[in-house]
């Protein structure tokens, strides 16, 4: 499949274009219309094709005592997330014309307290708030954040959280705790106000994501939450959501001839738990693929470099622990290749005569597994070779396209970060030098020039890489000549990006992002 029919199918959606002139439904909102009786009225639409929402607006201001701006809407109980990327139109009239994310009281109300986070015209960012109906807004400027375009805000019980970034950067973080005058349940959306009354602006907003986290108290890997299938351009990192579902699945790779993903089901579900899919990009419909007794597959399925072989990691043998198989890619009966457990598959050689993985074994006179990677011939002839052997975890090794790196993420400079050897295991070099992340899962581009990862905060563990988590993808120069780069600010993590999920023509990746029942 050329370039053009991969995009075709990314967009193989409906291109129509809704407004609603009652201010009905828009998109993952319930309404849109003008709050505060604007003297010029304001607008809405929606582009199911490119999902993007336009907002255009007249409105003296959102300040002091009294607000006027348009509004897209949904009532929201509890926490939330909401995540946007946001673009003026034009050069505008005012320069504190304001666009972002709001939750408030009232909508008939002009005087409703509320909390936003607003991007000026100027490139002013600040977290907003009215504490009551009828007082003074007051506001936190970020000045880190000026000239921001990516905004997020968060929901923690009475603690609203607004996160703020130039594309490409991490966000800038600001709380506003005890918002007691902005109920449980209240109206959540995306805003746009001229700041002049005899002034019309437009701004666009993009990557729009209205989630629901899990909730206090959750158990990880008893209780688990929806999840979205999405497309990111690595360029200018707009994302398409392609397909969601209530039942939880992960890991998405992309067949070579573009025409389909195949992602893991996850969660509770008994029926479907460990099940290996094939999504079609041109049908939008996931198929079963018929992996035989091997039931209990986990995120580390791999397709080899032809795309005509899958080698997965199933828990239906050896009572329980993960062992790898291969099948081919249309399904059939397993062949087992480790005989040692666990064992965990990560990566082919472009030839697909070796396999890399990371394997759990005990060392001489200890109790507990170490974790190591290893390589293995892929038809199972052959004893496993070990290629690492630190202290700690080293995991997701990936061979690049010319086959002469592994790269792999290792927890032996006490943070995780990527490292890189020869495929004998020598040259062991490290590629990311992160301060503030801890860096999992290096996937090559198709040509081998560049690598995508998913980094976590240092508020998770390095050797944990959880679910349902504030996460970036990432892209950095394979040789590390570069820093990373943020293309996607992601409320996922396990099961987002595990397996080589790049396009066949490295315009784009596949990930998984999370979200409770809306």
């Amino acid at each position: 499949m050329n370039k053009g029919m991969i995009l075709g199918a990314l967009m193989a959606l409906s291109a129509t274009v809704s407004a609603s002139p009652n201010g009905g439904p828009l998109g993952d909102f319930e309404a849109h219309g003008d709050v505060g009786s604007p003297k010029i009225g304001g607008y809405a639409t929606y582009n199911a094709a490119s999902q993007v929402y336009t907002l255009s607006a007249g409105g003296v201001n959102i300040w002091a005592k009294r607000d006027e701006f348009q509004f897209a809407y949904r009532r929201m109980k509890g926490d939330f997330i909401v995540q946007a990327q946001v673009e003026f139109v034009g050069t505008g009239v005012d320069p504190h014309r304001k666009a972002g994310i709001m939750a408030r009281t009232s909508i008939a109300d002009f005087d409703s307290a509320y909390v936003d986070g607003a991007l000026h015209g100027d490139g002013l960012t600040s977290l907003q708030y009215r504490k009551a109906k009828g007082e003074e807004t007051a506001q936190f400027e970020m000045a880190a954040a000026k000239g921001a375009n990516v905004i997020q805000l968060e929901r923690r019980g009475n603690t609203f959280i607004f996160s703020a970034a130039r594309f490409g950067e991490p966000f800038e973080v600001q709380e506003y705790k005890d918002a007691t005058g902005v109920p449980e349940e209240a109206y959540v959306g995306l805003f746009l106000s001229s700041h002049n009354a005899d002034v019309k602006e437009t701004a666009i907003f993009r990557n729009v994501r209205v989630i629901r986290p899990v909730k206090v108290g959750f158990q990880p890997y008893r209780d688990y939450i929806g999840s979205r299938l999405e497309t990111l351009n690595v360029a200018n990192g707009h994302r398409t959501q392609i397909h969601s579902s209530r039942v939880p699945f992960e890991a998405p790779n992309w067949l070579p001839d573009g025409s389909a993903l195949i992602y893991n089901a996850s969660g509770n579900d008994a029926a479907t738990r460990g099940r290996l899919w094939r999504f079609d990009l041109a049908t939008r419909t996931p198929a079963l693929i018929d992996t035989g007794f091997a039931i209990r597959n986990n995120n580390d399925h791999v397709l080899s470099f032809d795309g005509t072989q899958l080698a997965i990691s199933d828990q239906s043998t050896d009572k329980g622990q993960s062992t790898i198989f291969t099948l081919p890619t249309r399904g059939g009966v397993p062949v087992r290749i480790t005989p040692n457990t666990p064992s965990y598959m990560h990566g082919w050689t472009p030839d697909a005569k070796w396999l890399l993985y990371t394997g759990g074994r005990i060392p001489k006179g200890g109790k507990d597994n170490e974790y190591d990677i290893y390589k293995t011939p892929s038809d199972g002839s052959g004893k496993e070779i070990n290629l690492t052997n630190t202290a700690g975890l080293d995991d997701g090794p990936e061979v690049s396209p010319d086959g002469q790196w592994v790269y792999f993420n290792s927890v032996r400079s006490g943070q995780m970060q990527i490292w890189r050897m020869t495929l004998d295991g020598k040259n062991q070099e490290r590629v990311t030098h992160d301060h503030k992340f801890n860096d999992w899962f290096p996937h090559f581009s198709p040509d081998g020039k560049w690598i995508v990862i998913i980094s976590y905060g240092l508020d998770i563990a390095p050797t944990d890489h959880p679910y349902y988590k504030h996460c970036y993808l990432r892209i950095m120069p394979a040789d590390g000549s570069a820093a990373p780069k943020v293309i996607a600010y992601v409320y996922g993590g396990q099961g987002t990006i595990n397996v080589p999920s790049w396009s066949p023509d490295g315009t784009h990746v596949a990930f998984v992002s999370n979200s409770d029942v809306l």
